[in-house]
């Protein structure tokens, strides 16, 4: 069955003295002379890459459902209805399917009632997917992804909510652009605009209203809305930052937003008794540091800590620390850890025990993200290598950011030293991008390697 139908509580009629006050920031709608117009709250997310709260790596950060579900409370005129436009998921390991699951127990809470899939969806198995939407209180959604072998959608693309006496239908597509590389197993996907000129005679029987989540860029976002004017609103989605401006594309409303979490939109969305609908007030939020974090949704927070901390996962197999590793060889180094160098750099020794490089596993343990996989990476030595860090054993010569974490696996090096004889295995020189490995995006502040070299700088030890 290709839809699924779920309904909302009513909501009083808005008085056309309250549009007419909202005539400011209402893109030119038409007007009932009867002052008979109902309307919907909607909201909207995308990219959000299972940010249920920000990543903490260093103060003021913005975004993360935690801020986002706080904004709303504040203000429950913009929370009738929420959807998703994709790429809500973090990635297609084992542990970003588990913090997955807290995700959209979160979505639900805040009565998100569609969820579209994105690129991240979809480099998910066609089972996969499946299961990942069998488990979801909020539908999950995809007209264009299909399974290979059926030829059919593997996803219900569309999902029909009834508010009050209208229906209104959310139809999902997904930009087949850049999955060549990474579509899942089994799937395929249609072209975006021959998906829909297929499925629109069954939706609008269907649906009185009609909104589409089109995780796509702003270039194809402003082709779908005028080429399929049955849509009242389109939503996305791929893009590279929050819209500055509601767009109307011939008689086609098209709105986005971005960035991790860090921003959502809302809208109302006027429903009048004759002629098309329209959007009346519009805005995109930042989740700036201003929003408290949701006790709620970091209650979900410890529950994905708890139970990744708990379960046994890919990463911490040999087998997949060395599926990179090319068949019949072996490395020619492995970690060893901090203290094997400090006794022959003792200069270099001072500055990492007086860095916050000393101390870096600490935060993850301080915020109970020890266990998480996302994070462990840039605080640890080696993580998800034969001989790096291993979740199991917590090794502590192995914490921390340590001299291998930058320079390289270094046993081979100091069996050579230990053995007194000619040293062979030398480390290459480092420069800005290998710190940037770690300081990038949002897991750091904006790098500039003049300000943060001089925090751990050293270099060659001076012959004594």
């Amino acid at each position: 069955m290709s839809s699924c139908i779920k309904p909302v509580g009513p909501r009083l009629l808005l008085l056309l003295a309250t549009v007419l006050l909202m005539g400011g920031c209402r893109p030119g709608g038409p007007a009932s002379a009867s002052g008979d117009i109902d309307s919907v709250s909607l909201f909207f997310t995308s990219q959000t890459h299972g940010r249920l709260t920000h990543c903490g790596c260093f103060s003021g950060q913005f975004g993360g459902l935690a801020r986002l579900r706080t904004a709303l409370d504040a203000d429950p005129s913009k929370r009738e209805l929420g959807v998703d436009v994709g790429d809500a998921l973090e990635g297609t390991e084992d542990f970003h399917l588990l913090k997955y699951k807290q995700v959209v127990r979160a979505y639900s809470e805040m009565n998100y009632v569609a969820l579209n899939a994105g690129h991240r969806e979809a480099a998910l198995s066609a089972d996969r997917l499946r299961a990942l939407a069998g488990a979801s209180p909020v539908p999950l959604l995809s007209a264009n992804l299909l399974d290979r072998a059926a030829g059919r959608p593997v996803l219900p693309g569309w999902t029909v909510v009834k508010r009050g006496g209208l229906r209104i239908a959310f139809v999902g597509v997904v930009d087949p652009r850049g999955l060549e590389d990474t579509l899942g197993e089994g799937l395929a996907v249609e072209d975006m605009a021959t998906c829909l000129g297929r499925i629109l005679p069954e939706v609008t029987r269907q649906a009185d209203v009609l909104v589409l989540l089109a995780f796509t860029d702003e270039g194809s976002l402003a082709a779908l809305a005028p080429q399929f004017y049955e849509f009242s609103l389109v939503l996305g989605g791929k893009v590279s930052q929050p819209a500055q401006a509601l767009q109307r594309e011939g008689q086609v409303y098209v709105y986005y937003t971005a960035n991790e979490s860090k921003s959502y939109g809302a809208l109302e969305l006027m429903l009048p008794k004759k002629g098309k609908p329209y959007v009346g007030r519009h805005e995109i939020t930042l989740l700036t540091p201003h929003y408290m974090e949701h006790e709620e949704v970091l209650a979900l927070v410890k529950a994905y800590q708890r139970e990744v901390g708990q379960t046994a996962l890919a990463v911490d197999s040999l087998e997949h620390a060395m599926a990179g590793q090319v068949p019949g060889t072996r490395a020619a180094a492995g970690y060893v850890g901090s203290p094997s160098c400090l006794a022959c750099h003792p200069g270099a020794a001072k500055v990492w025990q007086g860095s916050a490089h000393a101390h870096a596993f600490d935060s993850l343990v301080e915020r109970g993200s020890a266990s998480d996989p996302s994070c462990i990476g840039c605080h640890t030595v080696g993580f998800g290598t034969p001989t790096g860090y291993r979740r199991e054993n917590g090794a502590l010569k192995l914490a921390h950011v340590g001299c291998e974490s930058c320079h390289g696996p270094g046993s081979t090096h100091v069996a050579q030293r230990q053995a007194g004889g000619e040293i062979t295995a030398h480390f290459r020189p480092l420069g800005p991008g290998d710190c940037m490995k770690c300081h990038r995006d949002e897991f750091s502040r904006p790098f500039e390697w003049n300000k943060f070299w001089p925090h751990i700088q050293h270099g060659k030890e001076p012959k004594s």
